[in-house]
């Protein structure tokens, strides 16, 4: 009489139990995903099998089995691929970004002229590429020393200055959305210095850690022990307690007094409240600003600047926050913890930022826009226009997300 063998996979979780979740006599493969396993075996499902011959039974048995694992080996060949096409399927977004200025004639200026633009970089968000800078005015390429932020400096020759003159920075851009695990260890997160992490601990110009801040920060955490949760207090604080609104003065300058007492502003406002919170807490927080781009828009103008912050967790790495953009939508509160879009692109990281030795100025509050000197003597009234067009449509790296 043929005998009857179910022969099962299952999928199950592991729950570092040590064994016990399987009956006797199961395999099981271990998944490349987090924390999976395929179970698979066979079983009697009818009493008549036990009056079989036990040698041919127990052949069956393996010879079932055997099949099983096939069938289970492949199981896990297509789960990993469903596990490696979710951990690569962030959204990510390729783009034209053109940076112009036009400096206005400077008739009668005598001394030396120099003018500073940033420039964005490589990084593991973000693939610049044919980076090219138009003008007629000599430039060269540099880096300052305290973030490691590039820029290009020109040196107008008098009769140039004289005349005026324009500047393009034309690049092609694509940025990858990036969301950071927070019960994950990153053991490839790049190294950040310890005299960059004392920095980000250190106050700013407009971000003292003084005893307002470090009240609040105490205030709001009251109860929390974990970075993380004690980030997320102060994020959730920031983020339900500011209001964006752009009216009137004072707003825009990431002055955190200011914006502790009026509780509004734009993203620079949000984040130099945030980062002094985090810091005043021992959490290493910086700043990081670029451009924003339309989500609904292939192509077009780009009004102004946007800046977020990342904050520092000991085996996890940087973490980002958008702090404005979760009160502007609340419902991605939860998403902008630990998570910025690829609608951006990003410039220069920090404040109170010093581009060389030939800078005469104060520190740059923030570098995002072109800086120019004339005598030593900050020069204002330049001309700023920002573009940008998709290459190719939003998207994510691969197919169905």
């Amino acid at each position: 009489m043929l005998a009857k063998i179910q022969v099962y996979i299952a999928l199950r979780r592991n729950r570092n139990s040590g064994g016990g979740d399987g009956d006797a006599g199961e395999r099981k493969i271990f998944l490349p995903g987090p924390g999976y396993y395929i179970y698979f075996g066979c079983r009697q499902p009818h009493p008549t099998l036990a009056k079989e011959n036990p040698v041919k039974a127990h052949r069956r048995k393996e010879l079932l089995a055997a099949c099983a694992f096939v069938v289970a080996a492949a199981a896990a060949l297509g789960a990993g691929v469903v596990f490696a096409r979710n951990a690569s399927s962030a959204r990510q977004r390729t783009f034209e970004f053109t940076y112009q200025v036009r400096v206005p004639a400077t008739v009668g200026s005598k001394g030396e002229e120099r003018l500073w633009i940033p420039l964005p970089q490589t990084d593991e968000h973000q693939s610049i590429r044919r980076l090219a800078i138009e003008s007629r005015v000599a430039h060269e390429v540099g880096k300052e020393p305290e973030y490691g932020n590039s820029y290009a400096v020109f040196h107008p020759r008098p009769e140039q200055a004289a005349a005026g003159y324009d500047i393009a920075l034309r690049f092609e851009v694509t940025r990858r959305e990036y969301a950071r695990d927070l019960k994950a260890t990153n053991t490839k997160t790049p190294k950040t210095t310890e005299a960059a992490m004392r920095r980000y601990l250190e106050p700013d110009k407009m971000v003292p850690l003084n005893a307002t801040i470090a009240e609040l920060a105490r205030a709001q955490t009251a109860g929390a022990t974990e970075p993380t949760a004690k980030a997320r207090r102060i994020y959730d604080y920031v983020a339900s307690t500011m209001r964006y609104d752009k009216s009137g003065e004072g707003w825009g300058r990431g002055d955190a007094m200011w914006a502790c007492d009026s509780k509004r502003g734009n993203c620079t406002d949000f984040h130099s409240v945030l980062i002094g919170m985090m810091r005043s807490s021992g959490i290493p927080a910086r700043f990081e600003i670029g451009f924003p781009l339309p989500e609904n828009k292939n192509e077009g103008d780009i009004p102004g600047y946007h800046c977020w912050a990342e904050f520092y967790v000991e085996g996890i790495g940087w973490v980002p926050v958008d702090a404005s953009e979760a009160s502007k939508n609340p419902a991605k509160r939860d998403y902008f913890f630990g998570a910025v879009d690829a609608d951006r692109v990003m410039f220069t990281y920090g404040r109170d930022i010093r581009l060389s030795n030939q800078q005469k100025g104060e520190p740059l509050n923030y570098f995002i826009y072109p800086y120019m000197e004339a005598n030593g003597q900050t020069v204002k009234g330049l001309t700023t226009h920002f573009a940008f067009r998709d290459v190719s449509p939003p998207g994510s790296t691969s197919a169905g997300n």
